[in-house]
């Protein structure tokens, strides 16, 4: 049982977060839940147009002179499954369950980016035994799918200098900075013909197993993306096969590196032995190739009924699509000169599908530099021309802006050593985090992000370091309780 756990009153509350279906732009049950609970602790509640919820609690007793610091977390969460697993999220409770020094859930992704970082928040407002001047507590909606709450967030609603956004993935390491994002979707029309009438065979392509992951966290990791590696094998291996595609599709999420892809094509029977031999010497080749980052890829083909296939592509289209996609960028394009570990520009191919007569392709572009990123959309740009595609590019967001001088990060370091005795890393996340989009109406807000250890978010892989949380839940008690070091 996750109440198990310590500290209790945050595992309390991120246990009953875990009952409750809130992925993005779903957040009407996990709403309801977060205005009950103020209601029912007499905490002051607020809700903006977009859905943004503030809370406001006054000081502990003996407290109220410390200034007042805002506690932010989103409470959407990516809702990701693997194939084999039976889960509806708009209806259906996420299942965490204790492997070791881990919390995880069964089949799904875990919810715990952000939910830790919201049930801490809610717990420093209920727990006894926390000490603390005024707080108050920023929960935004749908951060996941384009930071909607955060890009809502209305001018003097705040009224803290200081604020701890909770959504960071790594325990000891306090973030000061993160990267600008924009996302890029790229289409066209394609043509559909006849099936060959020599082709009597019909199979499904599946690429699975991937570890998959979160498309800027762990885009410099070298997990393989399912699309390009689908899109690879038409392209290089089965050339020779004399196939013709009918569906193409992979990933469910921009923010998201695809762990699966899939594949409908015809072909003539006497072709079949040698297309399985073929896909059997390219999933060996992919084992060799990615053997210490993806040891549990799958590559395989069933056969299905000729009635799934109504219709193929033209050869032209085909072979436009395949070319298409081969040939987009994908991964890591730069890393930081000041902080060679650290990812600088990066972007990712997460969804790719086919729906009536056309077929699209959606990328996420993150960079710290926002020429960097614009060189990129460019290239993109430059993609869609080449093959006649259309293209459509978001408003984007820029990137947080590190301030090595920040009176919350110094005491956040102080408080670190003091607990753990060791020093706290200072890192730049190659993700978006909301701080950035805060800047706009809060130019002058100190801010920091810091929580526990979470591996693989955005995948069913997700799962949450429970010591982390411990040690996150100590670090951000001490930084309220010694808030009067704030100038």
């Amino acid at each position: 049982m996750l109440t198990s756990l310590k500290p209790k009153s945050l595992w309390t509350i991120f246990n009953q977060i875990c009952q409750i279906p809130h992925p993005s732009h779903h957040e009407q049950m996990i709403t309801k839940y977060l205005v009950d609970f103020a209601q029912n602790h007499n905490i002051e509640c607020h809700l903006d147009k977009v859905g943004n919820i503030l809370l406001r609690k006054g000081a502990t007793e003996g407290l109220e002179h410390l200034p007042s610091i805002a506690l932010q977390a989103h409470m959407d969460m990516v809702p990701q499954k693997n194939e084999d697993t039976q889960h509806d999220f708009l209806i259906d409770p996420i299942k965490p369950y204790i492997d070791g020094e881990w919390v995880k859930a069964k089949g799904t992704t875990l919810g715990a980016d952000n939910g830790i970082g919201l049930a801490s928040a809610l717990a420093v407002l209920i727990d006894p035994e926390v000490k603390h001047g005024p707080i108050e507590v920023l929960i935004t909606v749908s951060e996941e799918t384009g930071m909607v709450g955060a890009f809502g967030l209305q001018p003097n609603w705040l009224k803290s200098h200081y604020l701890i956004n909770t959504d960071s993935e790594d325990e000891g390491e306090i973030f000061t900075g993160c990267a600008g994002g924009v996302d890029f979707k790229s289409t066209f029309a394609i043509n559909y013909g006849l099936i060959p009438e020599v082709h009597d065979t019909f199979l499904r392509l599946s690429l699975k197993g991937l570890k998959g992951g979160h498309s800027g966290c762990d885009i410099h990791l070298g997990r393989g993306n399912a699309i390009k590696l689908l899109v690879r094998f038409l392209v290089e291996y089965a050339q020779d096969i004399p196939f013709r595609l009918a569906d193409l599709s992979g990933g469910t999420l921009r923010n998201a590196i695809p762990r699966e892809a899939f594949a409908e094509i015809s072909l003539n029977s006497q072709d079949l032995a040698k297309f399985e031999s073929i896909i059997k010497q390219y999933q060996d080749i992919l084992k060799s190739e990615l053997q210490r980052v993806e040891p549990n890829i799958h590559f395989d083909s069933v056969k299905i009924s000729q009635d799934k296939l109504k219709r193929v592509l033209t050869i032209e289209h085909q072979q436009k699509i395949l070319n298409w996609l081969n040939c987009a960028p994908n991964g890591v394009i730069r890393m930081c000169d000041d902080m060679p570990t650290v990812v600088e520009t990066s972007l990712n191919l997460g969804i790719v599908e086919i729906k009536e007569n056309q077929i699209s392709a959606y990328f996420l572009i993150r960079s710290q530099v926002d020429t960097a990123k614009d060189a990129v959309v460019a290239t993109l740009i430059s993609h869609s021309q080449l093959t006649n595609a259309n293209y459509e590019i978001s408003d984007g967001y820029s990137g947080w802006t590190p301030n090595l001088n920040s009176q919350l990060l110094k005491l956040s370091e102080e408080k670190y050593d003091e607990l753990f005795s060791k020093k706290a890393k200072i890192m730049i996340i190659h993700a978006g985090l909301e701080c950035g989009l805060f800047t706009k109406h809060y130019p002058n807000m100190d801010m920091i992000s810091i929580g526990p250890t979470i591996v693989s978010p955005h995948s069913p892989d997700e799962k949450v370091n429970i010591k982390s949380v411990e040690k996150y839940w100590l670090l951000l008690l001490a930084i309220l309780k010694s808030a009067d070091k704030l100038k």
